[in-house]
Parts: C-alpha cells; structure tokens; sequence
C-alpha cells in the first residue's frame, strides 16, 4: 500500500464530523485523570475556558485535532509554538488537590491515548470494525496526536498491543471526584450554551456523551445506563452512521476541513492561531 492511498485511507475512516458527538465522552475521559481534570478546572487561562469562550474552546480543540491529523510538520510546530504560549499559564498551585503542569509529557499522552481510543470508537461506530492492517496504520499515525506536542516519539506504545497494555495501567490512575464530576457534568449537559439552547440540548447530549463512554467512566460519572439505553443509542447511531457516510467528503469532513483551513489561512496572514 503506498504511502499516498494509506493517508487517503485512513483520513477516509477517521475523518467524520459527527464524530464530534463522541467528544464529550472523550473530554470525560481525559479529565478522569486528576492531574488533567484540575489543569482544566483550575485553568487560569481564560480563552481556553468553554463556559466563558464557548466557540473559541470548539475552535482550538478541534483546529488541534484536525493539525494532528492532517497538517504537514510545519503545520504542526507552529501551532505547537501557540498551544505552549496558553500552557505556560497552567500549573498546579499550594491550594491545588492534586499536582499538575500543562507541559507534563505523561499527562499529555493520557490526553492522546483517549484521543486514539475516540478515533477507535468513531471508526467503529460510522465504518465497523476495521482490519488489522488498516488499524495498524490509524494506530500509527495517531502518534502525532502526542507528539504535536510534548510526548515523545518514544513514548507512544510501540504496537496496539503495548497500547492496550499501556491503557489498562493507566486505568488504575483515574478517579473522579465532586469537584471535576460537577464540571464534567455541566460539560455533558451543554451549560456553557446559553440557557434555552442547554435546556434543549442538554439530555441529548447526556445520552450520545453516556453512550460513548466506557463502563468504568459512566461509574466515575455516576451516569446510569441500561440494557434498554445501550438499545436506542445503537439505533441512533447506526441511523445516524448510514446518513452521515452516504455525504460528499466535504460534508462528511466538516468541521475538521473548515478549521484546519482556517488555520492555514491565520497562518498565512501572521494571525493568531489561538
């Protein structure tokens, strides 16, 4: 397979905006990790707040997750050289729970990791299971969600199976208390919209987050779940999945390509990227 048609491919499959929907079970994810949930928490970085700049949040994260992915190297180290310039603010202080830094590379590759597992889930929900192959090269090129940053190279697991090996002890360090539940919750519930929009929103995003997550995160969260529940999200999602994959790429791309253009353009035009 040349190197060329595996980028295709794998853009292909892993691509999809309504992947968004799984977000917020993957924010879930990485704040589990204490050291990640009070760096957002306590974040004293204000642009980066989603309850204050909701649709700057959207943009940083998603033009983040769409330079990992997509962007060339250049691409990558100027918006590096940006997210470093908002980390440099986030950092554990004597009141803090819990101890943390921004620019910690194993906080950073728990980040990555649940980035990888919400690629896995939206692989699995909008195309099926893929072939080894095919998941070997998503596995692969998923490293740059880490690296972008300050994980290095190394640090990424060698294999899927030194990943899954990787994953489950770092299982053993998540843990959710009140403090970061309740924010996660107001996350889950869409508060940071303004109030009718949260009020209409808010249970069906609690549904499609609660669907998305794994069983020892719906247990952090205290998020009920049943057999009757697991039946209408597969529905949904297999509905949704015939739709959103008979689209032109274009649509089935959007957001991602919208931002990644966007960022092309500020950095062309010596804007800020962040």
């Amino acid at each position: 397979m040349s190197a060329t048609r595996t980028r295709g491919d794998i853009r292909e499959k892993t691509i999809v905006g309504a992947g968004l929907l799984a977000g917020g079970a993957n924010v879930i994810m990485q704040l589990a990790h204490p050291g990640v949930g009070y760096g957002v928490v306590e974040s004293r970085v204000d642009d980066g707040n989603v309850f204050k700049h909701p649709a700057r949040r959207t943009r940083t994260t998603l033009t983040y997750l769409a330079v990992a992915m997509l962007g060339t190297d250049e691409e990558r180290k100027a918006y590096r050289r940006a997210v470093n310039r908002q980390h440099k603010e986030v950092y554990s202080t004597d009141s803090s729970p819990v101890s943390y830094r921004a620019f910690d590379p194993e906080l950073q590759l728990w980040v990555a990791a649940c980035l990888y597992r919400g690629i896995e889930d939206v692989c699995r929900s909008f195309i099926g299971e893929l072939d080894d192959e095919t998941a070997d090269e998503i596995y692969a090129s998923s490293e740059a969600l880490g690296t972008t940053l300050q994980v290095r190279p190394e640090m990424w697991p060698a294999d899927r199976a030194a990943f899954e090996r990787y994953w489950e002890q770092a299982l053993e360090k998540i843990s959710i208390d009140d403090t970061v539940r309740g924010y996660l919750y107001d996350l889950a519930t869409v508060r940071f919209l303004p109030r009718p929009l949260s009020l209409l929103l808010g249970p069906f995003n609690r549904f499609v987050t609660t669907g998305f997550l794994p069983q020892r995160f719906r247990q952090e969260m205290r998020l009920d779940w049943s057999p009757r529940h697991q039946r209408r999200f597969d529905r949904f999602m297999k509905v949704l999945a015939a739709v959103v994959m008979r689209q032109p790429r274009v649509l089935r791309e959007f957001p991602y390509n919208f931002y990644l253009w966007d960022m092309r353009r500020r950095l062309r035009k010596g804007k800020p990227l962040i």
